[in-house]
Order: structure tokens, then C-alpha cells, then sequence
């Protein structure tokens, strides 16, 4: 039988340090409230009160990272300690509490793209079916109908009477027959496949599937003024599509075959399911969204770098930093990544004629090496990570 414990925090106490490293407890505060404060916080956000019910440190003690939050008691506060290895325990006993954190967690992430996609472009995507439109037209000026005509459906489907939909019937029947573009529709088919460079859903479009990747890459992206964010690339293993499953709300970025994928679809009536009946599968949900979080708080300050070429290195940097590689501090450890210079660029927003500019500038740095294939190799990570850290103490002194 689960045993937690209740841990008291004195007025004025600090509970967790940003950037300490993580611990295997998190916390649920019974009574009291704390303050919640970030090193990297942009201009103008507000600071975060928490009260009885809300979760501390739980990101960094379910992604295995160092605390994000530095977390203040503003009253004395009494809290419930949970350790990692307790959660799957708690979800088979107490499945709303893991329900709230993991539907707390959505909601943060969506909040923390939109500010990411804001603070990267200057700019916020449209928030209404308009928006899948945009998409369509970007992906069709750049030459992917398989792309393009996916998000043409969805916006006829979405907007029937839209100001754009008249155009976007006649760009979606110019595109069919030279596209690859698949599940247009959901339906209950467990395992699908989606060749290199089709979409797998569209910003705004409506949809409940959450998907969990078998094989390949996907990426997920946002469309803003014209250009692409890329918010993340996925691997084997890791899960998307669960804030739309999640909060019932239309998807929050598109979702892209990289190379071609095979996933497995869980649909509403199958989460409800696993949620009651598989507590490790839900373990591992929380902990993908823990870890997808830190990656994007730790994206969000790289946006704020204003030098190109830093903030290419630094976004590298995070991509080791996500891969998890053990680092031997006495020999030079590499790492041939999967990514390329002009994919780092995306993540970082620049723009194409930006690109143009500082891509080559930036395969020429010291601490990188381009493959025949263009890909980046890494031949010394910890000094990559050095001057990542460098990179970003030099933006906070400023």
C-alpha cells in the first residue's frame, strides 16, 4: 500500500531552486500557498501563485532534469511528498490526481508554445480555422502538396463557407493526384503508416487522436506570418497529439512525417481505458510531457538570444542535452546527430533570408563538424555545453 508523507514548509522557506539539481519527489501542496519564479521569465510575465491542489516540482522530478522553478513559500505550507517510483502506484489508486497533472501539464504546454511561437517571431499564430489555411498556403509555396492538400481538406472541412475556401478546393484538386497524403479522416485503425513528408494533423483542425510514434521522425511545427517554428522533432517512442485528447480543443501545431513513420492512434474511448487499466502507460505520459516541458521552458530562453550564431549553438547544446548522452568529463566525447544546419535554423526561427546568412557562418564554427550527408557531428560535447552555458550566463548579465 502507497505510504506518503507530509512535509511542513515555514513561511519564507525556498522549496525548490531553479537550476538545482533534480530530485526523485515532487509535491502536492494540502494547504498554504507558494510563489513561482524563473531565472529566464520574459518581460512583462506575471509571477505564478500555486494554492492547495497544485503540483511543485513535478517536471523536474518526472524529466530527470534540474529544477526549473525556483518556488517560494508564501505562507507556512504544508505539502504531500510523492516519489518517482510511488506515481505509478498513485495513478492505480488515486487516477484523478494523476488525470490533474498530466491535464496541467497540457495546459502549461500550450501555453508555453504560444509564448515560445510569440517570443521566436515576434508574433502569435491565428488562433480560428482561418489559421489552417495560412498553413496550407505556406506549405504550398514551398513546394509539399502532400503537406499542402492535407491541410487544404481540413480547412474545407473546418470552414465550408470560409473567405479562402474557394481557393482552397481548386489548390486541393490541382494537388490530389501528385500527393501522398493519407487519413484525411480518422477511423479506428490502430497502427498507421504516413510516408516521408505528409501531414499527420493540422494546426487548428479539430480531432482527439493522441499518437504514439512505432518508427521514423515526426516534427511538430507552428506557421506564423510566413514562416515555420520548428517546436520539436520526435523519435521512436515519443507520444504527440495529447493536449487536443486531452483539453477538446483544436491541435495546437502540425505535425509532420519527417521520414516516413509508423504510429499507433489512441482515440478518446482508448485513453479512458489505458487511464483505468495500464498506470505504467500513464506514468510514461506524464513523463513525456515533463520532459517535452523542460525542453520547452529551455527553448523559450533560447529564443531570447539575440546573436544568430549563439542562438544556433545554444539550440544545438539543448538537442544534446534532450539525447541524454553520457559525458565523460576526462575524454572528448562526440555525437553524430540526425539534424542538420538548416533544421537547427527552423528551430530557431530565423527566417530564410536569415538563413542564408548565418547558416554557413554557423557550420563553420569550431564546435561542429558537417558530415557528407549535411548532417552535424559533435566532437566535443561537454565544451558544446560549455558554451551553451556561456552563451546564455553572457544574455542574463546583459
Amino acid at each position: 500500500m502507497i505510504q506518503l508523507q507530509f512535509v511542513n514548509f515555514r513561511r519564507g522557506s525556498y522549496i525548490t531552486v531553479e537550476g538545482r539539481p533534480q530530485n526523485n519527489i515532487f509535491y502536492i501542496i494540502q494547504c498554504g500557498n507558494v510563489s513561482v519564479h524563473r531565472e529566464d521569465s520574459l518581460p512583462n510575465q506575471k509571477e505564478e501563485v500555486l494554492g492547495p491542489g497544485d503540483f511543485i516540482g513535478v517536471i523536474s522530478c518526472m524529466s530527470n532534469h534540474s529544477q526549473i522553478d525556483t518556488v517560494i513559500a508564501l505562507t507556512d505550507v504544508v505539502c504531500i511528498s510523492v516519489r518517482r517510483e510511488q506515481y505509478p502506484e498513485l495513478i492505480e489508486k488515486n487516477t484523478p490526481v494523476a488525470m490533474k497533472i498530466i491535464r496541467t501539464f497540457a495546459n502549461r504546454m500550450r501555453l508555453l508554445n504560444d509564448t515560445l511561437v510569440l517570443a521566436t517571431l515576434n508574433n502569435s499564430a491565428s488562433q480560428t480555422s482561418e489559421q489552417i489555411y495560412r498553413v496550407a498556403a505556406y506549405y504550398d509555396k514551398m513546394n509539399k502538396p502532400s503537406i499542402a492538400v492535407f491541410a487544404y481538406y481540413q480547412y474545407i472541412k473546418a470552414n465550408p463557407r470560409g473567405l479562402n475556401v474557394l481557393i482552397a478546393k481548386n489548390r486541393f484538386n490541382a494537388l490530389r493526384s501528385r500527393s501522398q497524403a493519407v487519413y484525411f479522416e480518422s477511423n479506428q485503425d490502430l497502427l498507421r503508416k504516413y510516408p516521408k513528408d505528409t501531414m499527420i494533423m493540422a494546426e487548428q483542425q479539430t480531432g482527439a487522436d493522441m499518437f504514439i510514434i512505432q518508427s521514423g521522425r515526426v516534427k511538430i511545427s507552428k506557421v506564423v506570418d510566413g514562416s515555420e517554428v520548428t517546436l520539436a522533432i520526435l523519435k521512436k517512442g515519443d507520444m504527440f497529439g495529447e493536449m487536443a485528447l486531452l483539453e477538446n480543443k483544436p491541435r495546437s501545431a502540425c505535425a509532420i512525417a519527417e521520414e516516413e513513420c509508423s504510429l499507433m492512434a489512441v482515440n478518446r474511448s482508448n485513453f479512458n481505458q489505458m487511464v483505468q487499466t495500464q498506470p505504467q502507460l500513464i506514468a510514461r505520459l506524464t513523463t513525456t510531457l515533463a520532459e517535452r516541458l523542460f525542453q520547452t521552458q529551455r527553448q523559450l530562453m533560447n529564443s531570447q538570444i539575440r546573436d544568430p550564431i549563439n542562438k544556433m549553438l545554444d539550440m544545438l547544446a539543448l538537442q544534446i542535452e534532450k539525447a541524454r548522452i553520457t559525458i565523460d568529463p576526462k575524454n572528448k566525447t562526440s555525437c553524430q546527430t540526425d539534424l542538420t544546419a538548416q533544421e537547427i535554423a527552423a528551430m530557431c526561427g530565423l527566417t530564410q533570408e536569415e538563413k542564408n546568412i548565418f547558416v554557413p557562418q554557423f557550420q563553420i564554427s569550431p564546435f561542429i563538424k558537417i558530415s557528407q550527408d549535411n548532417k552535424i557531428f559533435v566532437p566535443d560535447c561537454l565544451e558544446l555545453l560549455k558554451q551553451s552555458a556561456f552563451i546564455r550566463k553572457q544574455h542574463r548579465d546583459r
